[in-house]
């Protein structure tokens, strides 16, 4: 299947970008946004958590401050309460009226990262019935590459991963992320070991998810990476 039929396939769809820490999912979703956009798709770009004033907020709490104190549990039901609310304002109401949805991250996170941190994967499922109804998307794209690769990526060390940025730091912006963009949040803190997991489980995903996963190397240039891109998207909406 040609780009051009690829596209089409997707009007109207949800689809969402995915994988590890430094694999390259935001700079794909929105390389792929930006070609359907191009071809005449109108198209709605979100990121999850977050995405809506209120997922906002939600997002702060689970990334801009140190977890290690937080239940897993608690930090689970967060994520799908950012989800619930960018469902309801953004991403139900987008493909409703015909628009492609591409969203940076979504339930497959939570398997990953959560099912990482100790919760299990296949009750993140449940939970997210409940959170977002059958608002599934069409087809996720989980873009791989080694725990290691992606730390490099994103300018750190094996040996500063378990960091955490210091509260005080954190809120020094009047939204508490004037930092962001300089040091890890509060996933990217957490161990190498840790991310060998999440990526682990990201390679299993497509088992138990209710909808079709496809894995993409992330390795090599952006444009390689967008045609494996293509390629596996071609294949599921064949």
């Amino acid at each position: 299947m040609d780009v051009e039929q690829v596209q089409k396939a997707l009007v109207g769809k949800f689809v969402v970008f995915d994988g590890p820490d430094g694999c390259g999912k935001s700079t794909q979703g929105r390389l792929f946004a930006e070609r359907l956009g191009e071809a005449g798709v109108d198209v709605v770009t979100c990121r999850d958590p977050g995405g809506t004033q209120i997922g906002d907020r939600v997002r702060s709490i689970l990334l801009d401050y140190d977890l290690s104190t937080m239940d897993v549990n608690c930090e689970t039901m967060l994520f799908m309460a950012s989800r619930a609310q960018l469902v309801g304002e953004v991403v139900r109401p987008a493909i409703e009226a015909g628009r492609t949805v591409v969203c940076d991250r979504f339930v497959t996170s939570t398997c990953a990262y959560q099912g990482a941190a100790g919760f299990d994967p296949k009750r993140v499922i449940e939970l997210a019935a409940f959170a977002i109804g059958d608002c599934w998307p069409a087809v996720t794209v989980v873009l791989d590459v080694d725990a290691e690769e992606g730390f490099e990526r994103i300018g750190r060390k094996p040996h500063h991963a378990g960091k955490h940025r210091s509260k005080s730091a954190k809120n020094a912006g009047s939204d508490g992320m004037l930092f962001a963009d300089a040091q890890p949040d509060a996933m990217e803190a957490r161990s190498i070991e840790f991310h060998r997991k999440v990526r682990k489980l990201f390679l299993d995903v497509h088992a138990y998810y209710p909808k079709p996963v496809v894995t993409v190397d992330g390795r090599g240039d952006v444009e390689a990476v967008h045609g494996r891109v293509m390629e596996a998207l071609g294949d599921v909406a064949g």
